[in-house]
């Protein structure tokens, strides 16, 4: 199907854009390449009352074997990034980790945290991404969205609500455009060197070797989640074709041709047994969507 200049994919697979290479079907599926192809796009799904899915890359988010309905726009086509003196802009659809490293080649240090991080821009601020000590709300200044009236809205650091994996974007419906980092000048191989240990702890920690989403559970208070799941003995719980990681116990990794269901399945089991050894209850860093 065309709208105008761009292609709508009808009843296509999830599974072969996300990380952990599973997710159903979505009724729609569009790509767009420009930020006006973006707002058609918001304004057909608007017109023809169709619900709206926005994604970056696909990571941290499990969708079930049934699917989405409605439109699912990825936006990892939407990927420029413009440096501004101490500032970098960048496309929600931007890599994380291509921005880190732009921001290393110009001596601007205050990403690096994020230098292994597998997501988008738009995913970052959604979630108020962090890692090793660092969050995005430590280097977001503005946000661009395009709200659900389809008008474009500016967000100041203030506006954006930002908590321990939340921002107002969660709850606001609106659509992350672009996003403007500050960052503080540095030595360039200083920035490099923090950037190499992060990525040595996570390549010496995490199963990279296999796909994932990554850190599956919130650090609940007090206790660290992957402790709590190697001392419940579930590393190497299985249920389909996802696993409980036997390198790192807070991750689920896909060994064998896994499905969203198993994903969520395991993620229940896990919560079960946590909550009935420790009677601590776990909640989930990745998102789970669409239907079983």
């Amino acid at each position: 199907m065309k709208l105008n200049d761009i292609t709508i994919l009808e009843n296509q697979s999830l599974a072969p854009y996300a990380h952990t290479q599973v997710g159903g079907k979505v009724d729609y599926l569009a790509m767009p390449k420009t930020h006006l192809e973006l707002q058609q796009l918001l304004n057909w799904a608007k017109s023809q009352e169709q619900p709206v899915h926005i994604f970056g890359r696909l990571s941290n988010l499990v969708v079930r074997d049934g699917g989405l309905r409605g439109l699912s726009i990825l936006l990892h086509d939407l990927r420029d990034i413009k440096i501004d003196q101490h500032t970098i802009t960048a496309d929600a659809g931007a890599d994380l980790i291509l921005v880190t490293e732009t921001a290393m080649t110009h001596g601007l240090a205050g990403l690096e945290w994020a230098a292994g991080i597998p997501g988008s821009v738009g995913g970052a601020v959604f979630m108020n991404a962090g890692a090793y000590g660092g969050q995005t709300e430590m280097v977001v200044t503005m946000v661009t969205a395009i709200m659900p009236d389809l008008k474009i809205q500016t967000f100041n650091l203030n506006e954006l609500e930002f908590g321990y994996r939340h921002s107002v974007f969660q709850k606001n419906g609106g659509v992350i455009v672009n996003v403007t980092f500050t960052l503080t000048p540095d030595v360039k191989s200083d920035i490099q060197l923090r950037m190499d240990v992060n990525n040595y702890r996570r390549a010496d920690k995490q199963p990279l070797n296999y796909p994932s989403n990554g850190s599956v559970f919130k650090r609940p208070e007090g206790y660290f989640a992957g402790k709590l799941i190697m001392d419940s003995g579930l590393q190497g719980a299985r249920i389909g074709g996802v696993e409980v990681s036997k390198k790192h116990a807070g991750f689920m990794v896909n060994i064998d041709n896994g499905t969203g269901n198993d994903y969520e399945d395991l993620i229940h089991h896990v919560q079960a047994t946590v909550k009935k050894k420790f009677n601590v209850t776990l909640e989930t860093e990745v998102r789970i969507i669409g239907e079983r």
